[in-house]
Order: C-alpha cells, then structure tokens, then sequence
C-alpha cells in the first residue's frame, strides 16, 4: 500500500508540491483547498499527467478533510501570500487563524501523521501548529532551511561557476531577516567557501540569502516563490517516507538544544520514518551563536503576539 500525503491549500505551493511527490512517486497525494473546483481541476490535471510522466501514484483534489483520512505525512501550505512591501510578520494574525482551523481538522483525520508546516512566517505557524495539534515536537516541523541554504547554494554555486552538486551549505535560525547563513560549515567539493570566495562576496552572497524571498515577490509583484519551496518540501517529505536519516535545516522545537527552549528555529536536523529524529548541535562561534539567538528573540516576539 502506497504512503499517503495530503496538501493543505492547493495554491502554487501545494500544486506544486503535489506535481513534485507525484512526479517522483512517493506517495498519493490529496490536495484539498476551501475554493471549490481549484483542488478538483489541478488534481484531475496531474492525475492525468501520470501516463506520460509513467508514475502510478493517485491525486485527488477535494474541499472535503474526510478524503484525507490516515495521512502519512499533512504539508499545510494554507495561508494568504506575501505581497510586495508586506513583511511575513504582516501575515500573522490571518495565517494563525487559518493554521489553528487546518490543524484541528487535520489531526482528528490523521491522527498519526506527521506535520510539515510551510505557512508563513515560518517559525511562528510551526510553534502554532505544534501547540494546537498536542503531537510530540518531532512530529512538527516547520520547511524554511532547506528553501534558505538552497537559495544559499545556488549563490554560491552561481559566484564559483561550479555545480550546485558540489555546494553544501546550512542556513540556521528564523525564516526571515535573521537567518544566519553560515560560511564556515559551508563548502564546495569539501573546501570551504572561505578559502573561494572574498569576505565582501560572502557577506553579498548571505544578504542576497536573506533577502531571496522578497527579490522573488519584488519580481512577481502579485505573488510568492513557489518552485524551490516545494522542492523543499518534497526533499523533507522524501526523507520521511523513504526513512533516509538525511540531515537537512528544519525549524524545529527546542528543548535546551543551543541554549534555547520553548521555540522554533531553523537547526540541523536527521529526518527519518518517525519525523525529526535527532537534532544536530554544531560548535559556533560567538557571533555566530549571538545572532542565533537574537533570531530566536525575533521568533518569541512573534509567538507572544499570538499567544503561543
């Protein structure tokens, strides 16, 4: 028997992210949306791509969460956009609304399954989704820094003229304005970006990062990245379903881990069958431990305002 995933919002984020677990045959996957007809026709459309694509895996686009009854893995994507000059923290009375409907209706469906929250502002929605939905922290985990060290990557990769295959690199912290890319744990083919690449294109390079999500909306004007978030999404789903034990940047719960507790924040974490299963701590510096910190400050605040 085929995984099951299901998508909340079938938007361009949960569309695309179904095209992506379909196209690589992962699971079936139930895309469900509150708009009518929306989740219906883009289900109808990539179901009937899976001739071509040669993938027997089944898509359903629903409005109703009994369909998505004994789900593997819910990736909630629901929420309203960013726009241009709207900063996440905009979003998040609105999107808290929205996230504590979904996850009460997911949880009673799919008991289960475990959470992968896309919803911005990133941090903020995982914490909410993690107090509403009463499941043990390694079963709720927030998708910003695989999308963040991605970006990074591909920078890096761009700047060297090399393969992003040989670019490995991790972005911690909040998904925002104080993520903390880090240069020294990264590199291409095992040498470190600090021996490639001047201070000045570092720090270029780490701004440009931070600022990726709103170069893309500036560009789109009505709208937000899509693409390389759901890749994200499905490179997290994938290491759960296939239990790989990948270590990727998750927002994650922390208990004490980096002299934090009680909040998410973007760490390394190992992705397997039952969700996070181990939470990597890597030496930092002092700087780079301050900057942690005052991201997962950023992080409080959002939380204090919507009470979770």
């Amino acid at each position: 028997m085929r995984k099951k995933v299901t998508i909340v919002g079938a938007g361009n984020v949960g569309a695309t992210t179904a095209h992506w677990i379909a196209a690589k045959e992962l699971a079936d996957v139930v895309l469900i949306d509150v708009v009518e007809g929306i989740p219906q026709g883009k289900g109808l459309d990539l179901l009937e791509a899976m001739p071509i694509a040669k993938t027997d895996c089944h898509i359903l686009g629903t409005n109703d969460y009994a369909d998505t009854a004994n789900s593997d893995i819910v990736v909630i994507t629901a929420g309203i956009p960013r726009k241009p000059g709207m900063s996440r923290d905009d979003l998040l009375q609105t999107n808290y609304k929205i996230m504590s409907d979904v996850v009460g209706k997911v949880t009673a469906t799919s008991p289960s399954s475990i959470l992968i929250i896309v919803s911005n502002p990133l941090d903020a929605m995982a914490q909410a989704a993690f107090r509403q939905s009463k499941f043990n922290r390694e079963r709720v985990i927030g998708m910003a820094g695989v999308l963040d060290s991605a970006r990074y990557r591909s920078f890096i990769a761009e700047d060297l003229d090399v393969s992003v295959e040989n670019v490995t690199a991790f972005v911690l912290g909040g998904h925002g304005d104080t993520m903390v890319p880090l240069p020294r744990y990264s590199s291409v083919a095992g040498i470190p970006i600090t021996e490639l690449l001047s201070k000045e294109k570092i720090e270029a390079i780490v701004q440009r990062t931070r600022d990726g999500g709103a170069e893309i909306v500036k560009y789109l004007k009505a709208g937000s990245a899509y693409y390389a978030p759901s890749a994200a999404v499905t490179e997290m789903a994938e290491a759960i379903l296939k239990d790989k034990k990948k270590v990727l940047p998750c927002a994650a719960y922390l208990d004490g881990e980096y002299g934090i507790s009680g909040y998410y924040i973007g760490v390394p974490c190992k992705l397997g069958s039952r969700g996070i299963e181990q939470i990597l701590e890597i030496k930092l510096t002092a700087d780079e431990d301050g900057a942690l910190k005052k991201s997962a400050a950023a992080v409080k605040e959002l939380c204090a305002v919507i009470g979770v």
